[in-house]
């Protein structure tokens, strides 16, 4: 089964406030940006991936990831993340309405292309399906099947609210990179740790982590 992947992202400026503790204001903005690039080029890079559609109203981050291959949509809801995804997802199913389609966290720079193919043939087998974040809190990715609404309930609980919508939670084992969204300076130190892309290798540079 081939994918589309619909990534959501913020305008920069606005993006990771939380690093603030180890990101100063002017270096998010960057941070943010270079976790979105490694995502998008490790989805890209992934077998099971036909096309990665990315929305958002960034001119910037829209530039440069149209640059690496993906197509841009804008945030026209302009109502939160579930409102993008599902609008990037009803766009997406306008494309190829038989596609299946997933949603994938845009700040995921460890991604591997490979682990996301193990994923993703993991949620091929349900109509609805999703794999919670490394804190077993949240959700990084969501997927539906060819004619399943996407269904995005993103946010506080995401992992409970997913799982009571009726989609299948899956429990896989060596797929770290798939969960390990960054929020947090600890969460980039774990980043860090399985390796992230060279976007967020040069950025993070620019950083005093303590451990890195």
């Amino acid at each position: 089964m081939r994918w589309t992947v619909v990534v959501p992202l913020k305008p920069l400026a606005r993006a990771k406030s939380r690093l603030a503790d180890t990101a100063a204001d002017g270096l998010r903005p960057g941070l943010a940006l270079a976790f979105a690039q490694d995502t998008v080029a490790a989805a890209l890079a992934c077998a099971a991936v036909r096309d990665v559609a990315v929305v958002t109203d960034d001119a910037l981050a829209g530039r440069e990831l149209a640059a690496l291959g993906a197509r841009i949509l804008p945030d026209e809801p302009g109502g939160g993340l579930n409102a993008a995804l599902a609008h990037g997802a009803e766009v997406v199913r306008s494309w190829r309405p038989d596609d299946a389609v997933a949603a994938l966290n845009a700040d995921l720079p460890a991604l591997r292309s490979a682990e996301l193919g193990r994923v993703l043939d993991a949620a091929a087998e349900f109509p609805r399906a999703f794999l919670p974040d490394a804190a077993a809190i949240g959700t990084t990715l969501l997927a539906a099947g060819p004619g399943r609404e996407l269904l995005p309930i993103f946010g506080t609980d995401s992992r409970a609210r997913h799982r009571a919508s009726g989609a299948m939670e899956l429990r896989l084992d060596a797929v770290d990179s798939v969960r390990q969204d960054v929020d947090t300076g600890g969460d980039l130190r774990v980043a860090l740790a399985l390796g992230v892309g060279p976007r967020t290798a040069e950025a993070a540079a620019r950083l005093l982590i303590p451990g890195q």
